[in-house]
């Protein structure tokens, strides 16, 4: 029964287990329906979030699918245009790098077939809108270029060279890399190798400031990146092994504006032109001027610029995680909650982001609206400084930093006039800020850049401004000098000069001066006797009065008038920017003093006969303060150094004199000033220095400068002598004749400075005459008189005193023949028996003063006039025409020379397409070259053959001009093929470009050929030369020649005298007996009217008198014609005499030049020509034949 029991019992169990497994089965199946139906719940609801969170995103993401596939395809175009962009680019300016880009890069890909992505925006395709963002916050402009040249600092695999003249790189640099403890130094610095070796070994970034246009040998190295592995570790080796980190990274920066780096240089480093742009020039300027006016709006923008930056910086990275995480995740996507809630967040946030980012737009919107009222005001500023900046190249001193141009822009708009009405306000911030800026510029410049940085400065203005166009800037700069005088219609007047007449011609062509030339046909007594007017620019302009304003005004002057167009340029600028920018501002010491520092020094610019010095110590001795000084030169450093040392700790003032000597110092003393601290208050240094090109560019960056030139003229001469004769050297000697003879040295030397301004018409060689000539030459007569006195002579040794004064004293400067004979001359005339009568009158209005004391004569000489004629000097009076001539000409060629060769005029032609024009009609009138063989042909049958003297002379004038053919050619086709961008636009060509478009020659012709002010002239002339000796030999020898066709004029001359010679060898003539004469036909006879050529001898035309006329009725010189400053000479017969037979009595021996410069190498000979004059006359008026007078 137990048994049974116990079977039941287990059937009942086994029952009861089946049950309970069932049950448990049964559990688990309900538990897993369970967690699958919350699952499923939790993925519904992960699907209802990623529904919800990607609501919209679906046509957005399929579309930038599709972007994404395209842009693949393209990546290779576009990696190889952005890299070609980093690599290539960097040196280029914003237009350049758009052209090549756009134009080769993106057109090389497209015609090879790789794909490309059209118009790519590089900029945005290598950096994101964050980094530039903070490039911006740390300091680097906005405008498109500095975020380019950020992008190839940061991204370009070679290290980086600057061309930073203003400064913005470097300062972007610091900023940017000051977080990772960045090295600065210089390749000048002693410690420079020990500050490489622990940036290269630190991994640290090192900034190499203000290099020149040479790296030192031993950084190639670094810059070549010659890094080895040594076990574990990275080495690079310099002299030695130093240790290499990755994270090294080297910048170099230069303040040269346009440094030539060497091919090789270039190769190792990513040169990148960081010049400010005009644009981004002035949005820093307009922030400058908000912040000042209107600080809440900018300080609203700064904050706005900041919050944006930040904001997109954020959805960057919340973008990048959600991108990683989804890149990253694995199973199911659903069951990521994480994921889903960074989704969810990003989702979120960045609706927020945008809603600020839209809220940020509309308010930016509103803001910059309000600040575009003031942006004439920066438009201004950034024309002044562009000005300024591009001024610098007419004379490497005029430097004016950035740095320095913002404190004055910022101070000026401080000091300007406070207004109620913002339209009134910029009126007073415009005008005070230009006269400001205007003011401490030219009290930097030499009086001869004065006027015209004036002109510059309106023009600018006034083009800005729509007034003016640059068509007719180009008319009034060039005139007619790129026309061919043989290819314009004839002149209808004979009073009308060439030169006058090309101008003319070139102003018919813009639209303000059509009808002129036909006016002037119609008109003639009208415009003749405007022409003849002593002040034309003041009088009515014959039918254009009422049509033309104040600068077409002045481009008709100096047309017809070029030597008043200087007064006409002061009334247009003073009708456009106010009477004050034309009038002399005398330079204030104490003003000047007051706006330095200690950290500021003031550097003087020398010009002869300057010196501040004794300004400077006067102002000292006002303030009460020791000045300490030392003139520069070979070991001068070391006292400088000891008394920069001293003066800094005691607040002296330290002068350190003709700094142009001691270069090497200045850049010491630029450095010693950057890095000096707590400086004494009172400190300054004054610099006194001549111009030079090596001077320290940073030192007259950060310093102020100031011209003090000497005043001009007889009277100012002898005040400066005066003030240096004292009383008691006018009692020296006891004798009426001392104090007569030392007031006539003193005039004399006044007379022979001042001749320097009339050009090559008053001295050959302007020589620097200065104290010390008139020191010794007083000494000289102190001695003599005294020695008179004492010996009881009745007057002067006369040939003594000239032999003296002339020869030794002056004479010593003096190296050209015929400025020697005028010194004699001069000593001649001023010291002989009628230099010691009472009340000598020297001059009328200038007599010599029979006073006993300095005081007396002082006076007198305040008495004399204020103005000089030229007379004063025996020079003509027409020689005041060429002064003011020189001067405009002086003028047209600094503006043409600092002006930018970018852009074209009105008709859209840019510079290059303009000189592709010239150089196509110039090819077409190139004449074909003589061919060597059937020249030698030719020659052979010429009368006498070959090895006749003056056949002998036409061989080698042949050869010569073949060569600037050859060259001319040459130069014209690959000039051509440049601008097509067949060949590289080398050395040469760039200024054979430069040159065509501002109608000069090519230096490089010019080199080989003569000298022409205009590529017109010089084309027309080498038309000449070709057809002179084309018609020689083929038809043989002319009837005349043609002297200023020959390169050799002089072996010409020789060769003539040589046939003379041998025409008398049955006289038995020797040629070292031979001298030449000349003659002019008598009657005159021009080259037309000649029927033979002479029996002896040759006839020369084509030679011009300076200096003097001809009258051709008398057959001797005359006085000039008022207003003619050159008159053609009839021909001229020239041949050989025996020296005994030549005729001496009434002729001057007349120097001939090429041109209108006469140096030795342009001198000729000299051509005997009559005169019933005596020939000291001639000589003080400058007299000379000019082969050429364009």
């Amino acid at each position: 029964e137990k048994a049974d029991a116990e079977a039941i019992m287990a059937g009942v169990q086994q029952k009861l287990d089946n049950m309970q497994a069932k049950f448990d089965t049964a559990m688990a199946e309900k538990r897993r329906l369970e967690d699958d139906a919350q699952a499923t719940q939790a993925r519904m609801d992960s699907a209802t979030a990623l529904i919800s969170a990607l609501a919209g995103e679906e046509v957005r993401w399929t579309e930038q699918s599709k972007q994404f596939d395209l842009q693949i395809q393209r990546l290779t175009g576009d990696c190889a245009l952005a890299s070609s962009f980093v690599s290539y680019l960097g040196p280029f300016n914003k237009e350049f790098r758009d052209l090549l880009t756009k134009r080769d890069f993106y057109g090389d890909c497209a015609a090879r077939g790789i794909p490309i992505t059209e118009n790519l925006d590089v900029t945005r395709f290598l950096v994101e809108e964050s980094e530039i963002g903070e490039w911006n916050l740390q300091g680097l402009p906005t405008d498109e270029l500095s975020i380019q040249n950020g992008i190839m600092v940061t991204r370009a695999t070679r290290y980086p060279v600057l061309v930073d003249p203003q400064g913005q790189g470097v300062s972007w640099i610091k900023n940017r890399e000051e977080k990772n403890a960045l090295r600065v130094t210089g390749l000048g610095e002693k410690m420079f190798r020990n500050h490489l070796e622990d940036a290269l070994s630190y991994g640290k970034p090192m900034l190499i400031e203000n290099i020149e246009e040479d790296l030192d040998p031993m950084l190639d190295p670094v810059l070549e990146k010659r890094v080895v592995k040594k076990g574990k570790n990275l080495v690079i080796m310099l002299d030695k092994e130093v240790d290499f980190a990755e994270s090294f990274t080297l910048f170099c920066t230069t303040r040269l504006p346009n440094p030539h780096y060497s091919p090789e240089m270039s190769a190792k480093v990513t040169v990148i032109d960081f010049t400010v742009t005009a644009v981004g020039l002035e949005d820093q300027l307009l922030g400058k001027l908000i912040l000042k006016e209107k600080h809440e709006l900018e300080e609203q923008r700064q904050a706005l610029v900041e919050e944006v930056t930040a904001y997109k910086k954020k959805i960057k990275q919340l973008e990048d995680d959600l991108l990683f995480r989804l890149a990253n995740s694995t199973g199911n996507l659903l069951d990521d909650v994480e994921l889903i809630d960074v989704l969810n967040n990003t989702k979120q946030t960045a609706q927020e982001v945008n809603e600020k980012l839209a809220t940020a737009a509309e308010t930016n919107v509103k803001i910059t609206e309000a600040c575009e009222e003031y942006r004439p005001v920066a438009h201004r500023a950034t024309l002044m400084y562009f000005l300024i900046a591009e001024f610098a190249t007419c004379d490497v001193m005029y430097q004016t930093s950035l740095r320095q141009f913002n404190a004055l822009y910022g101070q000026s708009i401080d000091d300007a006039e406070k207004a109620a009405m913002p339209a009134k306000r910029i009126k007073n911030i415009m005008e005070h800020m230009t006269y400001t800026i205007y003011l401490y510029i030219q009290r930097g410049l030499f009086e001869r850049h004065k006027l015209t940085f004036a002109l510059m400065l309106t023009n600018k203005i006034q083009v800005s401004a729509k007034a003016l166009s640059l068509d007719l800037v180009n008319v009034f700069l060039k005139g007619g000098g790129s026309l061919d005088p043989k290819s314009v219609k004839k002149k209808p007047h004979a009073w009308i000069p060439d030169k006058c007449w090309l101008d003319l011609v070139a102003m018919s062509q813009h639209k303000s001066f059509a009808d002129i030339v036909e006016s002037i046909n119609v008109n003639e007594k009208l415009w003749r006797a405007w022409y003849d007017k002593e002040a034309p620019e003041a009088a009515r302009v014959p039918d254009f009065e009422d049509r033309v304003n104040s600068f077409e005004r002045m481009c008709i002057v100096k047309a017809l008038r070029e030597d008043r167009t200087m007064v006409a340029a002061q009334t247009y600028i003073s009708e456009a920017l106010g009477e004050r920018f034309v009038e002399s501002v005398p330079l204030n010491m104490e003003h000047t003093w007051g706006e330095s520092t200690p950290y500021v020094p003031l550097i003087c610019l020398l010009s002869p006969g300057a010196d501040p010095t004794k300004l400077i110590e006067e102002l000292a001795k006002k303030k009460k303060i020791t000045t300490v000084g030392v003139s520069m030169g070979q070991g001068q450093e070391i006292i400088a150094r000891r008394l920069m040392s001293v003066a800094t700790q005691m607040g002296q003032w330290v002068l350190l004199q003709n700094t142009h000597l001691g270069l090497a110092y200045m850049a010491e003393i630029e450095v010693y000033l950057l890095q000096a601290e707590n400086l004494h208050t009172d400190f300054r240094l004054w610099i006194t220095a001549e111009p030079h090109p090596q001077f320290t560019i940073g030192l007259l960056q950060m310093s102020i400068k100031i011209t003090n030139e000497a005043p001009v003229g007889m009277r100012a001469g002898l005040r400066n002598s005066y003030n240096w004769v004292s009383q008691d050297m006018l009692d020296a000697v006891p004798l009426f004749e001392w104090r007569q003879m030392l007031f006539v040295m003193c005039y004399m030397h006044s007379i022979v400075q001042e001749r320097r301004k009339f050009g090559p018409i008053g001295w050959n060689v302007p020589y620097e005459f200065n104290q010390s000539d008139l020191s010794a030459c007083v000494q000289f007569l102190q001695n003599h008189l005294t020695e008179m006195d004492t010996k009881k002579l009745p007057s002067p040794t006369w040939p003594t005193v000239t032999y003296m004064v002339s020869s030794i004293q002056y004479g010593g400067r003096i190296t050209d023949g015929f400025d020697e004979l005028l010194m004699d001359t001069y000593a001649g005339k001023y010291f002989n028996r009628g230099g010691l009568e009472k009340n000598l009158t020297l001059f009328p209005g200038y007599q010599v003063p029979d006073c006993k004391t300095i005081e007396e004569i002082r006076t007198c000489i305040e008495a004399l006039p204020s103005q000089d004629s030229p007379e004063v000097f025996g020079l003509h009076s027409n020689a005041d025409l060429t002064f003011r001539t020189l001067q405009v000409k002086s003028l047209v060629e600094t503006v043409v020379g600092t002006m930018p060769k970018t852009g074209g005029g009105e008709g859209g032609l840019s510079p290059a397409e303009i000189v592709d024009a010239i150089a196509e009609d110039l090819l077409g009138k190139v004449p074909v070259s003589f061919e060597l063989e059937p020249t030698k042909e030719r020659l052979k049958k010429l009368p006498g053959g070959a090895t006749q003297p003056l056949t002998v002379h036409l061989r080698q004038e042949i050869d010569r001009l073949n060569i600037i053919l050859d060259l001319c050619r040459s130069t014209l086709v690959n000039l051509r093929l440049a601008v097509a961008g067949t060949v590289a636009l080398s050395g040469s060509l760039v200024d054979a470009l430069d040159s065509l478009f501002d109608a000069n020659v090519p230096s490089k012709w010019l080199s080989k050929s003569w000298e022409s002010s205009t590529i017109g002239s010089w084309f027309q002339g080498l038309l000449q030369r070709h057809a002179q000796l084309t018609n020689w030999l083929e038809k043989g020898k002319p009837k005349a020649f043609w002297l200023t066709g020959f390169f050799n004029p002089q072996g010409f001359l020789t060769a003539m005298k040589q046939e003379v010679n041998r025409a008398h060898a049955s006289d038995r003539w020797a040629l070292d007996d031979v001298v030449m004469t000349s003659e002019v036909t008598f009657p005159p006879k021009t080259v037309e009217t000649l029927k033979d050529e002479p029996s002896e001898g040759v006839y020369v035309y084509g030679l011009f008198l300076e200096g003097c006329g001809w009258d051709g009725k008398a057959n001797k010189m005359v006085d000039s014609e008022p207003k003619k400053l050159y008159t053609a000479l009839p021909v001229l017969a020239v041949t050989g005499k025996l020296a005994k037979d030549a005729v001496t009595k009434n002729t001057f021996e007349t120097p001939c030049y090429k041109v209108k410069k006469r140096t030795g190498l342009n001198f000729i000979s000299t051509f005997t020509l009559r005169s019933e004059d005596h020939t000291n006359k001639w000589i003080m008026r400058g007299v000379a034949l000019l082969c050429s007078v364009d």
